[in-house]
């Protein structure tokens, strides 16, 4: 059976991943900038449009098969190896298939010359549905620590790489070494940490056994799959590459932390709300707890982003990225907006609520993808920018009420409560935008108005958030300190 989910095995977890996604989080920080810095807009464009392909056919071909091991009482080892060599058929079919239609997927998404990236990169599907079987085993054993050390591994070696192509001048290839070295590595890391070895057992009826869980969850991420990736072929199909390059690169700095606390907190409370499936009440504070921590960590980032992004853009990307300081600023503002939804999906996934999971992530694929329709088939790529901001506010409302309703919370109280944090967030962002353009002027170096900024927002946000979560910084002060107690505990009797 699983281990036993507690706060502390639950804590251990995400600390560990939030230490990786801290790490991955500095490595981009710095080869994103310098990336943008070497590579057009057009290249930018060309191998984001392509991924965005690949990442799709990965998602199908592995079918939530190895969500559903996750979930499994029991750690039946023929049921792993059906479902490894079940991904593994199909992700070198979906690979085949993008290899011999890639003119075609090309054209489709208004790119016709990145046909030959899709040729190169649909080895790729292979290699990063090839450990997923490894990362559910861990994933179910709580075991992410091990994880993380290999996900920090595998993207330092990949930018590392890429910086150097770039800089010898490999320009659009850099972008895919960097895809290609880190899944490997991580490949290869999540089977020696895991101890896995694929036998070659197969047997239908356990994949069969599987399907109604996982077929379920395939439908609910493809649906957020397209709210999340849309833009990016919209954007290529009604304005071209280098508006698509410009979404791309702001869309990967703005999404950092993102990847820093949701990527690590979603990957763990999957798990830990599977475990607490038959206790309300516990499940019911776990929910509302994680949510608060998430967003008290995620909102300042983001809303403090839209505020300094101006010269953010101008210090980190450079004279020729400048014109798309306002994309970054929105996409900052439009993930901020959604920070209280930050543990809306692993909860519903967890306690079984996957009908609710599938129609709200598919009604919010319908309306993501019209509205940027809207807005950039009308306008420009700050118009569709801002429709995304629109959509993301109705889709705070909307997920909040499905969730605190499958969970028998309050609507008007649950909306509130996980929303204080970011509604703080949004103030001292405000202000420190205020600041900015009154006294901006005072200090025409960039780099100073960063700095200036961040120290003034971090201090409004502090204050703010003293006085609106006592309790809760209350509750997480005596977490730590049990913590702390209980790691005393254990050395003295050792």
């Amino acid at each position: 059976m699983p281990p036993t989910v507690n706060v502390k095995s639950v804590t251990s977890n995400v600390g560990w991943s939030i230490l990786s996604k801290t790490s991955t989080f500095g490595l981009k920080f710095v080869t994103v900038p310098i990336l943008a810095r070497i590579l057009t807009p057009q290249e930018f464009g060309a191998v984001a449009v392509a991924l965005t392909v690949v990442q799709f056919l990965a998602m199908i071909g592995g079918a939530g098969l190895t969500s559903a091991l996750v979930i499994q009482r029991e750690e039946e080892m023929e049921t792993v190896h059906s479902v490894f060599w079940a991904n593994l058929a199909i992700s070198c079919l979906m690979a085949l298939g993008l290899y011999v239609y890639a003119d075609s997927f090309a054209t489709l998404l208004g790119a016709p010359d990145a046909a030959y990236l899709l040729r190169i990169m649909s080895f790729l599907i292979p290699l990063q549905l090839g450990g997923d079987v490894a990362y559910s085993l861990l994933a179910r054993r709580m075991n992410f620590s091990k994880d993380a050390f290999w996900s920090m591994v595998s993207e330092s070696l990949g930018a590392v790489v890429a910086v150097a192509l770039a800089l010898l001048g490999w320009g659009v290839f850099a972008l895919i070494a960097q895809l290609f070295v880190s899944a490997f590595v991580r490949l290869c890391g999540l089977y020696a940490v895991s101890h896995y070895m694929p036998r070659f057992v197969f047997h239908s009826h356990r994949v069969v056994g599987l399907s109604r869980f996982s077929l379920g969850m395939m439908g609910s991420e493809i649906a957020n799959f397209i709210t999340f990736q849309s833009p990016m072929v919209i954007i290529s199909r009604y304005l071209g590459l280098a508006d698509a390059g410009a979404y791309s690169a702001a869309n990967r700095f703005a999404s950092i932390p993102n990847q820093v606390v949701l990527s690590a907190v979603m990957g763990v409370l999957f798990p830990a709300f599977s475990g607490m499936m038959d206790d309300k009440q516990r499940r019911s504070q776990a929910l509302m707890f994680s949510t608060q921590v998430t967003a008290v960590l995620l909102a300042p980032m983001m809303f403090g982003l839209w505020a300094l992004a101006e010269p953010s853009m101008r210090v980190l990307f450079g004279q020729q990225w400048a014109y798309a300081w306002p994309v970054l600023g929105l996409l900052a503002l439009s993930k901020g907006i959604l920070t209280p939804c930050s543990t809306f999906i692993p909860y519903l996934k967890g306690v079984g609520h996957g009908r609710a999971l599938f129609w709200s992530a598919v009604i919010r694929a319908i309306v993501t993808c019209a509205a940027v329709v809207y807005g950039a088939s009308t306008g420009t790529l700050i118009d569709a920018m801002i429709w995304l901001c629109i959509v993301n506010a109705v889709t705070l409302v909307a997920y909040s009420w499905a969730v605190f309703r499958a969970d028998g919370t309050p609507f008007i109280k649950g909306l509130y409560v996980s929303s204080r944090p970011m509604l703080m967030a949004l103030v001292m962002a405000l202000l420190v935008r205020y600041l900015l353009d009154t006294f901006g002027p005072l200090m025409p170096n960039p780099v100073l108005q960063i700095v200036v900024g961040a120290a003034i927002g971090g201090g409004i946000y502090a204050i703010l958030v003293v006085l609106s979560e006592r309790p809760l910084l209350a509750k997480i002060y005596q977490l730590v300190k049990n913590r702390r107690h209980r790691s005393e505990g254990e050395n003295t009797r050792a």
